[in-house]
């Protein structure tokens, strides 16, 4: 039987080959050390089993990095000025300092979860909400987000949008002189990027633990969670977070699958109801998942409703189409789009599109 840190150690080696790789050398290197390290690795084992992933091991050592700026590990976090690329010295100072604070480091994995709230994953989304906007007609859509930290991605409707299509061309979509345009590359063009923007009517976040921006503290760990050599991501989650404080979302603090129908019952029952999740199925228990598909199930007989959600085909499809293998990450770790709605009571699940994690590239089916 696998122990709890050969389960740790593993999710590390697999974090480095097909997350890491060819998207954060810092991470990558990290991470490979780390499953080789039981001490190192042992320090995640605080976190629940289920909330046991390598992004909150390094979020805690990023948020305790942030509170000693000058220690020397920061030249390897361009997040806190540093510069210096991936050398030898790098994987031991990070060991150093992260047993050093071992302390620090099991407090913060122990009591905080990974809240990426990866505002660029709107530019994926964005385009699937227009199709449903267009379906539901001229009313406006009442959006609900689950598993929506910051409720950033609550706020798509006030960003710009820049899609670079396979030949080379932009296009451009989303609210006219927006302070924080998201972009990302499109593989496979299916004019779905032209669509007119949704319009919402009610904006509704629900999460175990929401996010306040206006917190510094409760910002910072967001930051923290924000891989450290990718800079765009953080300026992104910045000007998204002045967004929100500018028209914050209601945020409501509850379990997906227990408090979904009163979450819901905050959008008048008037508008159209998308529900959205965005990589948040791969952190609940798989009896879990089923019952949260169960408890949209009975949601959608009461009002019109649009299942949106961009997570791994073994978290969310692999349920509804287990027949889909070729829906399997092949490689580098990605996301599918999908689309549920719910006819008497049989679910019609569309895979659209492929993604990033992260909303860096689109790739429709």
């Amino acid at each position: 039987m696998t122990s709890q840190l050969d389960a740790v150690q593993q999710r590390f080696h697999r974090f480095a080959e097909r997350e890491a790789a060819g998207n954060s050398p810092l991470y990558e290197r990290f991470a490979l050390g780390a499953a080789e390290d039981a001490e190192v690795a042992g320090l995640l084992t605080a976190a629940a089993a289920d909330f046991a992933v390598p992004t909150l091991f390094f979020a805690a050592a990023q948020r305790a990095l942030f509170a000693e700026p000058w220690h020397p590990l920061t030249r390897y976090y361009p997040s806190v000025g540093g510069s210096d690329g991936v050398d030898e010295a790098a994987w031991p100072l990070f060991r150093e300092f992260v047993l050093g604070r071992s302390d620090k480091m099991r407090e913060l994995i122990a009591t905080r979860t990974t809240q990426t709230n990866e505002v660029r994953r709107a530019a994926v989304l964005h385009p699937v909400l227009s199709l449903i906007a267009a379906q539901a007609g001229k009313t406006p859509l009442g959006l609900l987000e689950v598993g929506a930290s910051a409720g950033l991605l609550l706020g798509m409707d006030r960003y710009g949008y820049r899609y670079r299509m396979p030949d080379g061309t932009d296009v451009t979509t989303g609210r006219k002189k927006a302070r924080l345009v998201l972009d990302t590359t499109v593989r496979r063009e299916q004019g779905r990027v032209r669509s007119k923007a949704p319009a919402f009517g009610a904006k509704v976040g629900l999460d175990r633990a929401p996010v306040d921006v206006l917190d510094e503290e409760q910002l910072s760990w967001l930051e923290a969670c924000v891989w450290p050599d990718q800079p765009r991501r953080l300026s992104f989650l910045r000007l998204a977070a002045d967004e929100v404080r500018a028209d914050p979302p209601t945020l409501v603090t509850g379990d997906a699958v227990d408090d979904l129908h009163a979450a819901a019952a905050r959008i008048p029952v008037e508008l159209p109801l998308v529900v959205l999740n965005s990589n948040v199925l791969a952190y609940l228990p798989e009896q879990r998942r089923v019952e949260y598909v169960e408890a949209l199930r009975e949601l959608a007989a009461e009002r019109a409703l649009w299942w949106v959600a961009q997570e791994s085909f073994g978290a969310c499809l692999k349920m509804m189409l287990p027949e889909r293998i070729d829906l399997v990450a092949d490689g580098p770790a990605h996301a599918v789009v999908s689309v549920t709605q719910w006819e008497k009571g049989r679910s019609e699940p569309r895979p659209l599109a492929r993604s990033g994690m992260h909303g860096q590239w689109l790739e429709w089916l």
